[in-house]
């Protein structure tokens, strides 16, 4: 393995709480919800009437009508942060890159509204009515095959399916894809691709991270028939509620979340400005229930350890966690056992955010757009708040930055994020100060 350093260079995102990365921080830190009562269809026969829905989205201020028409909801979405991520990077993709930059994006389900589309009309009206875009606009890789599309990204290309760590797992695969640095050795691919220089590296940046547009009929009955879901109809903004006594589940979000990750040594050597450096990334899986978390949380704490290992921490060494923590009865105190298990005492001296309370749970997108909020966390030197966390319940007894957001300097960050099937997905970020990290090189 030829080992690189690996930054993050952009971020993208459009979400419950802002379309852009700017605006989402902004209401975030200030614990404004992007929860509200369901307006993208009658919500009136079921008993979930509230998501985190993207706001005023109207698809043809991103792109053409014709375009919106080849792309789901989730696809759509996934473009469009892409966009901002690869634009805030300031890469340019050409034909001397196109073949070393990849494109992986997470999802949970993919394209579940035009999957309900095409099972209505041919209920409706037989299979004739069925389009011949239905395979592509419901298709899991849709996502990353579009913005690699747009993009004219030439490398490696795939859609992780993890459930809610779908996002995670992107990036986390896209950054040992970038750590791997496999040397292209094929003479004739050298000769066949004259923009490339010998000797190149089969990555150089990938574009990664996740998307998801569940908020339909279907999603919100099937989840809630879970028992998963909160049902405080009216208290929208009040119904996420993780690490509170009072919780009683979580609330559906939808929207997408990339970004930029390149090898350092070539992001300095075009002028980019390295936003963050991922150091640690690690997987596990429970298998032990099919939505239920394994209540001794052992695969979660083993993902936590394998990825400070990888990153060459100790557990003293990590200054803030983006927690999972999704309001519902089983995964919050099962997650809190699981933070002290690894941390220990100094559980309780670690400030942990759950953003799950103001931008809803994006499933397959949530942990990427986690991941962008650890980046800024440790650029701003602000950790983002748990909002309607005013009981805590006496099992998750640990600091989790309660309702308003706190400035604090930090140097490393974890993400945790976990999914039905038992998926664990931890990545670690360390903030780059350019003079001495350079120092280290």
């Amino acid at each position: 393995m030829n080992i690189h350093r690996v930054v993050i260079t952009g971020l993208g995102t459009i979400n419950p709480c802002g379309h852009g990365v700017s605006t989402t921080w902004d209401n975030v830190v200030s614990g404004r919800s992007g929860i509200a009562p369901i307006t993208l269809f009658p919500a009136d026969d079921l008993n979930v009437k509230i998501a985190a829905e993207v706001k005023d989205y109207d698809p043809t201020h991103y792109m053409d009508a014709k375009d919106a028409r080849r792309r789901d909801r989730y696809a759509q979405f996934a473009v469009i942060a892409a966009r901002e991520a690869v634009h805030h990077a300031r890469l340019t993709i050409d034909a001397s890159n196109a073949h070393d930059i990849g494109v992986f994006v997470g999802t949970a389900v993919g394209g579940l509204q035009s999957y309900y589309d095409a099972c209505s009309a041919h209920i409706q009206h037989g299979p004739r009515r069925v389009g011949p875009l239905t395979i592509p606009l419901i298709l899991g890789d849709s996502a990353s095959s579009h913005v690699a599309l747009e993009q004219g990204a030439r490398g490696p290309n795939l859609a992780t399916v993890s459930a809610c760590s779908a996002g995670a797992d992107a990036i986390g695969l896209a950054y040992h894809t970038l750590l791997r640095g496999d040397t292209c050795t094929c003479a004739e691919a050298q000769r066949s691709l004259p923009g490339r220089q010998t000797g190149c590296k089969c990555a150089q940046a990938m574009i990664a991270g996740g998307s998801e547009a569940t908020i339909t009929p279907v999603g919100i009955a099937a989840f809630d028939a879970l028992r998963a879901m909160s049902r405080r109809n009216d208290d929208p903004a009040g119904a996420s509620r993780p690490f509170a006594a009072d919780r009683d589940g979580l609330v559906m979000g939808e929207g997408a979340a990339i970004v930029v990750l390149e090898r350092l040594d070539l992001a300095l050597a075009r002028g980019a400005q390295p936003l963050a450096e991922v150091i640690g990334y690690a997987s596990t899986d429970d298998a032990y229930h099919i939505t239920a978390p394994a209540p001794d949380g052992v695969s979660a704490v083993l993902a936590m350890r394998r990825a400070l290992q990888s990153a060459g921490l100790s557990p003293d060494e990590i200054d803030h966690i983006n927690a999972h923590g999704t309001a519902t009865q089983l995964n919050d105190p099962i997650e809190t056992a699981a933070i002290k298990a690894v941390f220990g005492q100094r559980a309780y001296d670690i400030p942990i955010s759950a953003t799950k309370s103001m931008t809803g749970h994006m499933m397959g997108a949530t942990g990427a757009l986690e991941v962008i909020f650890c980046v800024l966390a440790l650029r701003e030197g602000i950790l983002p708040p748990t909002i309607n966390l005013h009981t805590p319940d006496p099992a998750c007894d640990l600091d989790y930055v309660p309702n308003v957001a706190r400035r604090v300097p930090i140097k490393t960050a974890m993400s945790n994020s976990f999914g039905f099937g038992g998926h664990n997905a931890v990545l670690i970020f360390k903030r780059f100060e350019q003079r001495q990290d350079l120092d280290r090189e």
